[in-house]
C-alpha cells in the first residue's frame, strides 16, 4: 500500500514535513507556485497544507482528484472555500489553538503601550524632540481590566494581567461562575464591565452577536477616561463612534491590531494622538508561527495515517458505517442546538440533551457534538461538531447526556434543554420518515416545523386578528412567508409562530412587528 502523500505549499517550519515523513506520508515542499501551477500538480496528492498565501479555490479543488484533506497551519480559512470543499468530500482542519499565547501577549503589550503612550513618545523622541512634560501616563496596577469574551485567549489574558497586579472582570455568555473562580475573574454582564473598567480588551469572535458590540451606544456607557485594545477579529467595534469617543475625551486612547476592512488604508481613526495600531501581527511570533505548523502536520499525519480527526471545521468524527443512519439526526440535533443558542437569553450554566427511543439506540458523541456545534456557532465562527465539545467545557458549561430506552409520544425524540439565569429552556425534535427532522417543541408549546432557512420566532397573545396582522406587515414589506407554523398553551393565552421566509428581514420590519398589539416576543432566526 503506497504512503500517502502531502504537498506544503506555503512556507513553513522546516520540522513540519519532518513530521510527514515521521508519521508515514511522503512529503514535497513547493512553495510560491501560481494558481494555473497548482491546479496542473494539485491531482497528485492526499493533502494540503496551507498557510495564508494559497488560496484553494473550485477551480483547484475540481483538479483534486485525490485530494482528502486541507490543513490550514492557523485559525483563519479564509482563503479555502469551505462548502466546496465539504461537496467534494475534502475535510478541512485548522490550528485554532496554536497562537493563543502569541495573541494575548499582543494584547497586553498593548495594553502597557496606551498607558504609557510609547509609540507617540518614541516617534517625537527620535523626531529630534524632548517631550517629558507632554506624556503623563497611567498605571495598570489596581486597575480593573473588562474582558469581552474569556475563552482561551481571554483567559490567557486574564492570568498575564493578574501578575500585573490588576483586577479582572469578564463578560462572556459561556463563562459559569466555577471556571470564573478558576480563572480568578468576576464574571459580570455587559452593561456592569462597560461601566467600571478602566481598560477593555475583546477576545470574541465576530458574529451576528458580537457584532460592532463596541457601538455608539455602548461606548457612551463606558467609565469617561477608558482605554480599549482589540487583537481579536475587526468589526467588533464601531470604528466612526470609536473615533468620535477619543476625539471627545469618552475614551481615552484605543489599540487596535484588526480593522474591519483588512488591508486598512483608510480609518476615520488613523491620525488620532491617542490611538494606535499593527498590522494584524497578534499571530506574529516565532513561536506560534512553529506551533501551527507542527500542529497541521500532525492534524493531516493522524487523519490520513490512522483516520483521526481533529479540529475539523465540516466533519463530525463519524465512523465509516455510522455515518448513513446518524446524518438526519445529526442535523436535527444541530438544528436544536442553534435554536436554543438564539432565543435562549442570559449566561447559559448547563446543557441537558436527551435520547428518546430509535435515537437512544445510536451513538450519544456525534449527537452531543452536532447539538453543541449549533449552540456554540452562535458565540464563536469557528466551532465544529470536533471541537464544539472542547470549547463548551472550557467555558464551564456543564453538559449532561441521557438517555432514554423507552419510547415517549414519538417513535424517536431529541430534546435539548439549557439552563439560563431566567431557569430552563427546552426544545425537541424528531425524524418523520426516518430522514426529514421536525421541531415537535419548543419551551413547554407543541409546535411542528422544519427549521431551515431564514425564520421569524414570535411571541403574541392568542388572540382574533393576529394572524392577519403579521401576515399583511410582512406582505407589504416585500417578504414572502414560505411556510407557517403554530403553537399555543391554552386558547386566549400565550401563542408561538414559527414563519419561514425566503430572505433576511430587515431590522425596521422587526421593529413593525415588536410593535403589533399582543407581541411579547419577535426574533429573526436562520438556521
Amino acid at each position: 500500500m503506497s504512503k500517502p502523500k502531502v504537498l506544503i505549499s506555503d512556507k513553513m517550519d522546516p520540522n513540519a514535513a519532518k513530521i510527514f515523513e515521521e508519521r508515514g506520508c511522503d512529503v514535497d515542499v513547493i512553495t510560491g507556485e501560481a494558481p494555473e501551477e497548482l491546479k496542473a500538480r494539485i491531482g497528485e496528492y492526499d493533502g494540503l497544507a496551507i498557510r495564508s498565501s494559497t488560496k484553494v479555490t473550485p477551480e483547484i479543488l475540481d483538479a483534486a482528484t485525490n485530494l482528502k484533506v486541507i490543513g490550514r497551519a492557523g485559525i483563519g480559512v479564509d482563503n479555502v472555500d469551505i462548502p466546496y470543499a465539504s461537496g467534494k468530500g475534502v475535510v478541512v482542519m485548522n490550528t485554532p489553538f496554536g497562537n493563543s499565547i502569541t495573541t494575548a501577549e499582543h494584547a497586553i503589550a498593548m495594553i502597557m503601550a496606551l498607558a504609557r503612550q510609547i509609540p507617540q513618545a518614541d516617534r517625537r523622541t527620535q523626531a529630534g524632540e524632548w517631550p517629558k512634560n507632554d506624556f503623563m501616563g497611567v498605571e495598570v496596577t489596581g486597575k480593573t481590566l473588562g474582558l469581552i469574551g474569556a475563552g482561551n485567549i481571554g483567559s490567557i489574558v486574564a492570568s498575564r494581567a493578574q501578575g500585573l497586579k490588576m483586577k479582572v472582570i469578564a463578560f462572556d455568555p459561556f463563562l459559569t461562575e466555577e471556571r470564573a473562580l478558576e480563572i480568578g475573574v468576576e464574571k459580570v454582564d455587559l452593561d456592569t464591565l462597560l461601566g467600571r473598567a478602566d481598560f477593555i480588551t475583546l477576545h470574541t469572535p465576530l458574529t451576528d452577536e458580537t457584532r460592532n458590540i463596541l457601538s455608539a451606544e455602548n461606548l457612551a456607557k463606558t467609565k469617561k477616561g477608558v482605554r480599549i485594545v482589540n487583537c481579536a477579529r475587526g468589526g467588533l467595534i464601531d470604528e466612526a463612534a470609536l473615533a468620535e469617543a477619543l476625539d471627545s475625551g469618552q475614551v481615552a486612547g484605543a489599540a487596535l491590531d484588526v480593522f474591519q476592512t483588512e488591508p486598512a488604508k483608510d480609518s476615520p481613526l488613523f491620525g488620532k494622538p491617542n490611538f494606535i495600531c499593527t498590522p494584524h501581527l497578534g499571530a506574529s511570533t516565532t513561536e506560534a508561527q512553529v506551533n501551527v505548523a507542527l500542529q497541521v502536520a500532525e492534524q493531516l499525519a493522524d487523519y490520513l495515517v490512522n483516520g483521526g480527526v481533529t479540529n475539523a471545521l465540516n466533519m463530525p468524527s463519524l465512523s465509516a458505517e455510522e455515518a448513513p443512519k446518524l446524518r438526519p439526526y445529526m442535523k436535527l440535533a444541530e438544528n436544536l442546538g442553534s435554536l436554543v443558542g438564539q432565543l435562549a437569553h442570559g449566561n447559559l450554566t448547563k446543557i441537558s440533551i436527551e435520547r428518546e427511543g430509535a435515537a437512544a439506540e445510536l451513538s450519544g458523541k456525534p449527537i452531543e457534538g452536532a447539538v453543541l456545534a449549533g449552540l456554540m456557532r452562535q458565540y464563536s465562527d469557528t466551532v465544529n461538531m470536533v471541537n464544539a465539545p472542547y470549547l463548551a467545557k472550557e467555558r464551564g458549561l456543564d453538559i449532561r447526556s441521557i438517555r432514554h430506552e423507552k419510547e415517549g409520544a414519538y417513535n424517536t425524540l431529541i430534546r435539548v434543554t439549557v439552563g439560563t439565569e431566567q431557569g430552563d429552556r427546552s426544545v425537541a425534535g424528531t425524524l418523520f420518515g426516518a430522514d426529514a427532522p421536525r421541531l415537535v417543541e419548543m419551551f413547554g408549546v407543541r409546535i411542528e416545523a422544519e427549521l431551515d432557512g431564514h425564520m421569524l420566532y414570535i411571541v403574541n397573545e392568542d388572540a382574533p386578528g393576529f394572524i392577519g396582522r403579521i401576515g399583511s406587515l410582512l406582505g407589504e414589506n416585500g417578504i414572502n412567508i414560505g411556510t407557517f407554523n403554530l403553537g399555543r398553551r391554552a386558547a386566549g393565552g400565550e401563542a408561538v409562530l414559527l414563519l419561514s421566509v425566503d430572505q433576511p428581514i430587515p431590522q425596521d420590519v422587526v421593529d413593525k412587528a415588536c410593535a403589533l398589539e399582543g407581541v411579547k416576543t419577535v426574533m429573526p432566526l436562520a438556521f
